[in-house]
């Protein structure tokens, strides 16, 4: 920065484009609220169909958003040139009292001599010659020299003051190509401290990670997880490393060959795991033209071998999908990185041997479930950045163009889905002291689909779930219904058994849409189905067709796992409906008696599902059929740890690696007082029953099995019509008792195409 510029500066323009900004900010913020309230609150209550139901009311929301993010990219700029512009001119006082000073106390001159730099001179006298004491001039050197330092140091503070808020305010108006970023800081101080210490970090990554001691990795993992959440630290950090030593430094740092067996060294190298992917991920989700190159730089090193010595020199595709199992990645970033993947993979995966997991590669590049799981196949990782990644992973699997209301032919499945499903040979990667045979790779594909139908993240906490409430739209049904025709259809039954590690997802994603398939369900065939009873709680609801929920039940019946947890969500979706239709008038009633019957239909074709597959694997009657029979009575221990709230039921499934939800649909706005609902006394029941059995019943026969589920339903029949003797008459006078269990035992999965599909025979 000149002296003169400093010196002699204004900052009144500077003043009014702050006040400018202030301005526009809280006109942004009282948009924000109104498109809020009003422009997204409206759409979201209107009974819209169609294009409207879906294109429209997306746009409408993203709109929306749009408000909020330039209220706080505007609130952000002000923040910046304020705070600078207060610095600047506290600098320019600092500078106008130093050479006052200078002139005064020593009679010296400063002038400014272009381009930065400047010169201190002494004031000449008349009467130099003649002084006494002998002085040739105003001032020694010594002041010279301390007043030029001074106001060097000056103007180096203004200079930085200066350019880190330029260069702060182009990252965060570069974070978003259109539109406007969500970046938010409270001053230039800030802004800047980020973007230094990213720079100060990458220098450690330049390193040879060999030579990285562990105080700098502790202090690289702390600063990592500090700045998380911070966009420009993590654009610059992420620019300043460049993509290709991201992948050595980690390969590096994760090799336990290189680290000696050092327990600190694998302690640090985990966390640098997951740091390292979530601030890479938080840097992909900026427009800049520079991350876009930093991202097509990173697809090209994917398919080929880093050229070093570390982790056996794997892939860049082998390091990147391990970091990006952790954090939010940009959608398209993820989903062109998953197609070059694939399309990768399909080439070189195939039987008999695999380029990811064999005995030549021993490069275990992951530390979290490492047993399991030792991060040698690439495609494990990158269906786990799916999993926490809703959207990316929806956009992955979504339909092909032109499909139909239903799935019903293969040409209607996504060439993802069908290869990851159908096509895909999957290895075993894992330890001596890993579940034999337990493919980690099938697992994620779960989580990836999970995500994809729910719209959360497959590890959700149930608080988030509580807050967020029901996040189906038409484009995650859209992946259910494959999802449907994949595993209900005539390979479904060998396809589950083979996939053991999919059953839990699979039914999480039934539960998720249990009211979509109850509504399948209502009709006879595909005719007569009934909205008024199960109406659609979300824009382009998903269609299975009235035979495709009986198959898809069917076989999700046939596994411990799958079954347990869509019979708890039709069972708590039941209540709800109950609930929300109590016996106090004919139409409730009305109501009443078909979700009664549908509710019992779905439990039928589950139960019979499951007794038929454990009959079938171990033998009519024997021990362990009657154990595993046994096991999946015991379904009810889900209900209670149920959280109630927003429409939905986050059902906690124990016994899983992550955390783990079944976040099942229930009637809306009828859970203000759970207390008092069926819901909520089932809930309470559920859990007295599973403090007083912890163990639960250890075998059961086929004839016990299907008593408790008549009797279940009865429980749920009674709490109904309980202190309400004239909903009882109406109910006995229109035969609830035997149309219910008539539902129940009369549909199964018998080997015809009507009851679903047959069980697994090997």
């Amino acid at each position: 920065m000149d002296l003169d510029a400093l010196r002699y500066g204004n900052f009144h323009q500077l003043g009014e484009a702050i006040t400018d900004w202030r301005n526009m900010a809280k006109k942004f913020k009282a948009l924000a609220e109104d498109a809020d309230e009003h422009l997204k609150g409206r759409a979201h209550k209107a009974d819209w169909a169609g294009v409207n139901a879906t294109v429209t009311r997306e746009f409408i929301d993203k709109t929306a958003g749009e408000y909020s993010d330039a209220h706080t990219q505007a609130d952000t700029v002000a923040n910046i040139l304020s705070d600078t512009r207060d610095e600047l001119i506290g600098y320019r006082t600092q500078i106008q009292t130093a050479i006052e000073r200078g002139a005064n106390q020593h009679h010296l001159t400063v002038a400014d001599t272009g381009d930065g730099t400047f010169v201190v001179t002494q004031n000449t006298r008349p009467d130099w010659a003649s002084d006494p004491s002998g002085k040739t001039s105003a001032a020694d050197q010594q002041a010279v020299n301390d007043l030029r330092d001074e106001i060097q140091r000056i103007l180096n503070k203004a200079t930085e003051s200066d350019s880190t808020a330029a260069k702060a305010l182009r990252l965060t108006v570069d974070q978003a190509k259109y539109g406007f970023s969500d970046v938010s800081y409270e001053n230039r101080d800030s802004a800047a401290k980020a973007i230094a210490d990213a720079d100060r970090l990458a220098k450690i990554l330049a390193k040879n990670p060999h030579d990285v001691t562990n105080t700098e990795l502790a202090s690289l993992n702390s600063t990592l997880a500090r700045y998380k959440n911070d966009p420009l630290f993590a654009e610059e950090f992420a620019e300043q490393v460049g993509p290709k030593k991201v992948l050595t430094f980690y390969a590096g740092i994760a090799d336990p060959y290189q680290g000696g067996y050092d327990p600190e060294r694998g302690k640090q190298a985990k966390q640098l795991q997951k740091n390292l992917g979530i601030v890479i991920g938080r840097a992909t989700l900026s427009d800049s033209d520079r991350m876009q190159s930093w991202e097509r730089q990173m697809f090209r090193l994917g398919p080929d071998q880093l050229g070093i010595d570390d982790a056996y020199n794997p892939t860049g595709y082998a390091v990147m999908s391990n970091l990006m199992r952790f954090g939010d990645y940009d959608d398209q970033f993820l989903d062109d990185y998953g197609d070059k993947l694939l399309a990768y993979d399909k080439k070189v995966n195939g039987e008999g041997i695999s380029l990811w997991v064999n005995n030549a590669n021993q490069g275990d590049l992951n530390f979290w479930g490492y047993k399991n799981d030792r991060g040698r196949d690439p495609v494990t990782g990158f269906l786990e950045a799916l999993g926490h990644n809703p959207d990316a992973s929806a956009q992955f699997f979504a339909q092909p163009d032109g499909a139909g209301d239903t799935v019903n032919k293969a040409s209607e499945v996504n060439d993802h889905l069908t290869y990851l499903t159908k096509d895909r040979v999957w290895a075993s990667d894992v330890t001596l002291e890993g579940k034999h045979g337990y493919v980690a790779g099938r697992d994620s594909l779960g989580h990836a689909l999970e995500a994809a139908t729910t719209g959360y993240a497959y590890d959700v906490s149930a608080d988030a779930v509580k807050a967020g409430g029901d996040h189906r739209t038409g484009a995650t049904a859209a992946v259910m219904e494959q999802m449907a025709y994949l595993y209900g259809s005539e390979d479904g039954p060998k396809m589950l058994h083979d996939q053991p590690e999919l059953a839990d997802s699979l039914g999480k994603m039934a539960g998720a849409y249990i009211d979509d398939i109850d509504y399948e369900l209502s009709g006879i065939g595909d005719h007569g189905k009934d909205a008024s009873d199960f109406p659609a709680r979300y824009a382009g609801r998903a269609q299975f067709g009235n035979q495709g929920a009986i198959d898809f039940l069917s076989v999700l019946g046939q596994n411990e796992d799958s079954h347990r947890t869509v019979t708890a969500a039709q069972h708590l979706y039941t209540l709800s409906m109950l609930d929300a239709h109590p016996p106090t008038s004919d139409a409730n009633m009305n109501h009443a008696r078909d979700i009664m019957a549908v509710g019992a239909e779905a439990r039928g074709i589950l139960d019979n599902s499951r007794v038929q597959q454990a009959e079938t694997t171990y033998g009519a009657n024997s021990e362990e059929a009657n154990k595993a029979l046994g096991r999946s009575a015991d379904w009810k221990k889900l209900v209670a740890g149920a959280v109630i709230a927003g429409g939905v039921a986050a059902i906690p499934v124990p016994g899983s690696t992550a955390a783990a939800l079944v976040i099942a649909p229930l009637a809306a706005d009828t859970l203000t007082n759970a207390a008092n609902t069926l819901v909520g006394h089932e809930i309470d029941k559920a859990t007295d029953a599973a403090e007083s059995d912890p163990v639960g019943q250890a075998q059961m026969t086929s004839r016990q099995f299907y008593g408790k589920g008549v009797d279940d339903l009865g429980s749920t029949y009674a709490a109904y019509v309980e202190d309400h003797s004239q909903a009882k008459k109406t109910a006995d006078d229109q035969q609830w008792i035997e149309e219910t269990k008539s539902s129940y035992l009369g549909t199964g999965s018998h080997e015809n195409d009507y009851r679903g599909r047959p069980p697994y025979k090997d």
